[in-house]
């Protein structure tokens, strides 16, 4: 059996780099080694040769993440690049495909865009293993091919993945107790009532679980606990 793909989250905002902690290790064959929320504090966990894959966001608050790929390129790193960004500059795109980033995955989206970026990775990853040489060119195409992006599943009308990661990385911060939603909205800055939204989502979809919260007498509260992957 391969060993896990070793990923570092590289992500300033804590609530989104714990979502995109929780997002990788729901999926088999992916162990986060670390979540740096500096440029900083990657480069002191690359420079200890644990990563094989980098969740990058570029806008970092002390140094632009393509920085980063320009650093890991000249010292003649391996590790390949995931760009997590809100960047839509064109420029900025031309250039993450210079510094050799593998793929880039557009905030916000969704827990099925995210994932199907990781598991067309984890394909490419299993068709470059080892030594030796393609036999003829559609080997070659097919490698190219396995990277390329796929439509991701867009989220009901009125709900967006950014609220959905916050919702998401707040629940993770209570465990293993649950949230309701007015402690979710609490956590979050949302409404009781959008808070409510994107939990009821989230259990339809079998990211969470409800489960009643009896304090006193009177109707139980309805707590919500995230899966485990």
């Amino acid at each position: 059996m391969s060993p896990d793909i070793r990923v570092l989250v590289v992500e300033d905002e804590p609530l989104l780099a714990e979502a995109h902690r929780v997002y990788t290790e729901r999926l088999p064959g992916f162990t986060v080694v670390d979540v740096a929320l500096t440029a900083r504090d990657a480069f002191a966990v690359l420079r200890t040769g644990s990563v094989d894959l980098v969740l990058l966001d570029l806008n970092l608050p002390d140094r632009h993440g393509l920085e980063i790929c320009r650093a890991l390129r000249a010292a003649g790193s391996g590790v390949d690049v995931l760009a997590v960004t809100s960047a839509r500059d064109l420029t900025v795109i031309r250039a993450a495909v210079a510094l050799g980033v593998t793929q880039y995955l557009l905030k916000p989206f969704t827990f099925a865009a995210f994932r199907d970026k990781l598991d067309r990775y984890a394909q490419y990853r299993s068709q470059v293993s080892g030594t030796g040489e393609v036999a003829a060119q559609h080997e070659v195409d097919r490698v190219f091919a396995t990277l390329r992006a796929t439509p991701a599943t867009s989220l009901p009308k009125g709900l967006d993945a950014t609220t959905l990661d916050l919702v998401l990385a707040a629940l993770r911060t209570a465990e293993p107790d649950g949230m309701s939603a007015a402690e979710v909205a609490d956590r979050t800055g949302a409404s009781r009532v959008t808070a409510r939204r994107y939990l009821e989502y989230l259990a339809e979809t079998q990211m969470v679980v409800r489960a009643p919260r009896y304090r006193g007498p009177g109707r139980p509260e309805v707590e919500y606990r995230p899966v485990r992957p």
